[in-house]
């Protein structure tokens, strides 16, 4: 068997596991030459050897760039965790060094997190740890799966209620949802909103599914009312605006409206019914465990998060 092993092993360059895991996050050969600083053809040519080496496609042309084929993306889990297993085994002895390292993480997280977390983050790294950069793009519960089965992330930042064993978790932050309005154009009686007030003024929801109905609404519905949402956005960050200029009432997390109102003057206020807590935590690959880097940069998140 050692045999057999050492004989396929001699006739594979092992580099060319790189340029694989190059073509698998970037989907795009030049995007993926220039990773690795090589020329396109050099890329293109290692593309061809992998086909042969592994009697697949690999990859092929799509409406996206290169799209991975079933193959591809069976492979990647076992040639990232390889790479990253190596990568350790060299390193292991090595802590990480933030203040002279230089890399590039891959964030995935939403929009409203984003928000929140960035800025205070990168004001810390831009004075611990000036060589690191941070690459984000967008996932919720849904989709962060498939983004790490094909690396297009290395940590996930959300709300994760149920994570597979391949998974490590990190909780950061129990948040609430809880109402923001402009005081001077939405009045209320008292320090709080009323539920009579919550209804009587229209709604803005933001729903990433396009529609005009979320979690509030199903809240709502279970206590026999009904609210009036006269706008629906994907995105959090048009909501506030919206609401400054508007009598309108948009029911957010508590960590993203205490933000908005300090920048934009507008009052929040708990929901005048019951909802649960949620929890904002830090997903990650359990072949990264060992990664010196991505531990430090998940602890740095978590002191970022406690500080705010």
């Amino acid at each position: 068997m050692a045999s057999i092993i050492e004989h396929d092993l001699r006739q594979f360059d092992l580099n060319l596991l790189l340029v694989f895991r190059a073509l698998m996050q970037e989907r795009h050969v030049t995007r993926a030459a220039e990773r690795l600083f090589l020329g396109q053809p050099a890329v293109s040519g290692a593309l061809k050897r992998l086909r042969a080496a592994f009697g697949d496609e690999l990859f092929v042309r799509g409406r996206q760039g290169m799209e991975p084929t079933p193959r591809a993306l069976e492979l990647s889990q076992q040639i990232d965790s390889l790479l990253v297993g190596l990568h350790h085994a060299m390193r292991v002895h090595q802590p990480f060094d933030a203040k002279h390292a230089s890399r590039t993480f891959r964030i995935g997280v939403s929009e409203a997190i984003a928000v929140t977390l960035f800025p205070s983050l990168l004001k810390v790294l831009g004075s611990e740890a000036p060589g690191i950069q941070l690459i984000t793009v967008d996932t919720d519960c849904h989709r962060v799966s498939s983004m790490f089965e094909r690396n297009d992330i290395e940590i996930a930042l959300g709300v994760f209620n149920h994570y597979p064993q391949w998974q490590q978790y990190h909780p950061l932050l129990d948040w609430r949802f809880v109402c923001l309005y402009n005081p001077e154009l939405v009045r209320v009686q008292g320090e709080t909103l009323s539920m009579r007030e919550y209804l009587a003024y229209p709604h803005l929801l933001t729903s990433f599914k396009g529609e005009l109905r979320g979690f509030i609404d199903e809240r709502l519905e279970a206590l026999g009312e009904r609210r009036r949402v006269i706008f629906s956005n994907p995105h959090f960050a048009t909501q506030p605006f919206i609401a400054r200029d508007n009598p309108v009432l948009v029911t957010v997390p508590d960590y993203i409206a205490r933000i908005w109102s300090r920048s934009l003057g507008l009052s929040i206020s708990p929901l005048p019914f019951e909802s649960p807590a949620h929890q904002i935590s830090a997903l990650w690959k359990t072949s990264h465990q060992g990664d010196s880097g991505l531990r430090w940069l998940v602890d740095l998140i978590d002191q970022v998060v406690r500080a705010l």
